[in-house]
């Protein structure tokens, strides 16, 4: 079983990783998924997001949850039953996991070097500390967009911009940990974060 790595945040606070190396067929085979799940998973045409789907039931079981007690509301973000609060995510072959009492949100993101041809649609304040002769200028830059990512998710309101009303205060890599700020429509609300590097992957979480 692939779970790759759990991080106790807090004491109301976990974190789960999981390495997607088994099959669908593998996957699929121990769930009970919901009639919209499954019309969901059959429907996608990548075989590596519905083994990211699948795998995401597969971190819920883990957290002793099925994919019942998961519902979405309209602006996409999801929900338990049971009240706590959850954040999703997968990217190639990791997913992860974070349930809190408290409204989270997490991102997982590989390394790539385009990552610089779209730096300007989501950093501005950031440019202030990071340069692109930085040697850890990438991972930087990939660790802001999954911060700013885990925002959106935590927030989810339609128009809000992640150049615009995110800012992540100055860090370095070995900090693993920093802090963000939401300014939007005339209110600041902080949040503490963290982030790490595994396999050429970055995921970065926030708690407020």
């Amino acid at each position: 079983m692939p779970l790759y790595k759990t991080i106790s945040v807090n004491s109301q606070t976990t974190v789960k990783i999981w390495k997607i190396d088994e099959s669908y067929d593998a996957l699929m085979q121990p769930l009970d998924l919901k009639p919209e799940s499954l019309k969901r998973v059959l429907g996608m045409k990548s075989e590596l997001h519905q083994r990211g789907f699948l795998s995401v039931r597969h971190l819920l079981r883990e957290f002793g949850y099925t994919d019942q007690d998961l519902f979405y509301d309209e602006n996409g973000k999801p929900h338990l039953n049971d009240g706590k609060h959850i954040s999703i995510t997968h990217s190639f072959t990791f997913s992860g996991v974070i349930v809190s009492d408290k409204e989270v949100g997490i991102d997982i993101e590989k390394r790539r070097d385009k990552i610089t041809k779209i730096a300007h649609k989501f950093v501005d304040y950031e440019f202030n500390y990071l340069k692109p002769t930085d040697k850890d200028y990438i991972n930087r830059l990939t660790i802001i967009w999954g911060i700013k990512e885990s925002l959106y998710k935590l927030f989810a309101t339609p128009g809000m911009l992640f150049n615009k009303h995110f800012l992540v205060i100055p860090f370095m890599m070995e900090d693993g940990k920093t802090v963000a700020w939401i300014d939007y429509n005339n209110k600041k609300y902080r949040y503490n974060t963290a982030f790490f590097e595994f396999d050429e992957f970055m995921c970065a979480y926030v708690v407020p």
